[in-house]
């Protein structure tokens, strides 16, 4: 019997997927200049706060009606939580590490650890065996970047690489919470309650941890945390719903894939980062991975052998 097979990506699709992920993958360039003047914290605080009035008017604009029940706006705090405070503070904490690139790379790990979560935590998607290859080839290629040494030598690029992978399961026990807790909502106005939750989770800890933010940025650094916010998360976010309602969360997953080439492009090109040739097979492995997870392609190729 044959899976159901997948919306198609038109051209108006495939240019939005692009789109997203240039703007995906230039948050880490993004992050890596704001990060040249402000702490990582507060590079996730203004990201946020920033994002949210250009969302709240998208919501109003379209007319979408804005929850006031306390338990919808407790899982827009957790999804906040999830999806936006603790992977953004653990990913630009990172990249006070680590170049850009490879904080993509490893984030690219997304995917097949949210396959593996929603298959433990979630009854409609079982956990297959093909999830548990992809999530396994996805650690080995972990394991190439990091290398023998990094479970016996915890140095800070080493905890750098592993604050990357835990923001990654971050964001994969998010779209679990989504699922079971924002089902029922209006994607945008998920997106508005996501960033507000996380607003007023990161307000106080980063005044707590690193006070009050300066403004006297650079022209540099303001284009970034501009940047950062409006285009990487606020029209992002408007762009991934889009494509999920054209072409379905399946080919929405091909963003994943096409981030850490934008990110690695923008790293080196405009940067002047490396990246190691453990790095890049390390994306290949993780690739197949993704490859293997999705799950089309190999049943492309087993469906024309078996012809």
């Amino acid at each position: 019997m044959s899976s159901p097979s997948s919306p198609a990506i038109d051209l108006t699709a495939g240019l939005l997927l692009a789109s997203l992920a240039l703007v995906w993958g230039g948050s880490f360039f993004f992050a890596e200049i704001a990060l040249r003047e402000l702490p990582p914290l507060t590079v996730t605080l203004v990201r946020v706060t920033l994002a949210l009035p250009v969302l709240f008017v998208v919501v109003r604009l379209k007319g979408i009606a804005i929850p006031r029940g306390t338990r919808i706006w407790g899982a827009y705090l957790g999804m906040g939580a999830l999806n936006n405070a603790l992977p953004f503070s653990l990913i630009f904490w990172g990249q006070t590490q680590i170049e850009s690139g490879l904080a993509s790379i490893l984030n690219g790990t997304t995917a097949m650890f949210g396959a593996v979560a929603a298959g433990v935590l979630l009854k409609d998607e079982p956990l297959s065996p093909q999830k548990l290859v992809g999530a396994g080839l996805g650690l080995l290629g972990v394991a190439v970047i990091m290398g023998p040494t990094a479970l016996t030598s915890l140095d800070p690029r080493n905890l750098a690489q592993l604050a990357v992978l835990a923001a990654a399961c971050s964001y994969a026990l998010a779209s679990v919470w989504g699922k079971r807790f924002l089902g029922g909502q209006p994607p945008l106005m998920n997106a508005l309650g996501m960033v507000t939750g996380s607003t007023v989770l990161m307000l106080p800890v980063a005044l707590y941890v690193e006070g009050v933010p300066q403004l006297d940025l650079s022209v540099e650094v303001w284009g970034a945390v501009i940047g950062v916010s409006v285009l990487s998360t606020a029209l992002a976010y408007l762009m991934y719903f889009e494509i999920l309602r054209r072409a379905g969360s399946a080919n929405l997953m091909l963003v994943t894939l096409l981030i850490p080439p934008v990110a690695v492009s923008l790293g080196a090109g405009v940067l002047g980062e490396q990246i190691s040739s453990e790095a890049v097979l390390g994306f290949g492995i993780i690739g197949l991975g993704l490859i293997v997870t999705d799950g089309r392609l190999p049943r492309r190729v087993l469906g024309r052998r078996q012809a």
